[in-house]
């Protein structure tokens, strides 16, 4: 599976951003997919992970309620919503792909794309 993030840019506080993540590959619909981010000088972390049909999701508790991971498995893809962006959004937003089930580790995660960068203006 190959998979390439995009949708990134600059936004203000408060603003929204859709990422997409397009994926090739007959597999992509057996896979969970996660969102990663890396902010400067920091570790990478998980955002939001979905299983593999949809159907169950799991986010970082400082997204929640703010970010919304969805999938479409017929388009080979994958999205993260992102509502009230704030500056400590900022980061380079990775997704990847792994296993069956939701799962924040990214050990689960065999195949990971390049990331979009994103920026949040105070």
């Amino acid at each position: 599976v190959q998979l390439q993030a995009s949708g990134g840019g600059l936004v203000q506080a408060g603003g929204s951003l859709r990422l997409t993540c397009a994926a090739s590959g007959r597999t992509f619909s057996s896979y969970a997919m996660g969102w990663f981010r890396q902010a400067p000088g920091k570790e990478r972390e998980f955002v939001a992970g979905i299983n593999w049909r949809g159907s169950s999701t799991c986010y970082k508790d400082s997204v929640k309620g703010r970010f919304t991971i969805s999938r479409e498995n017929a388009k080979n893809a994958a999205y993260l919503q992102m509502n009230s962006l704030t500056p400590d959004d900022t980061a380079v937003y990775y997704c990847a792909a792994g296993g069956s089930f939701v799962a924040p580790d990214q050990a689960m995660y065999g195949y990971w794309g390049q990331g979009t960068l994103v920026t949040v203006s105070s």
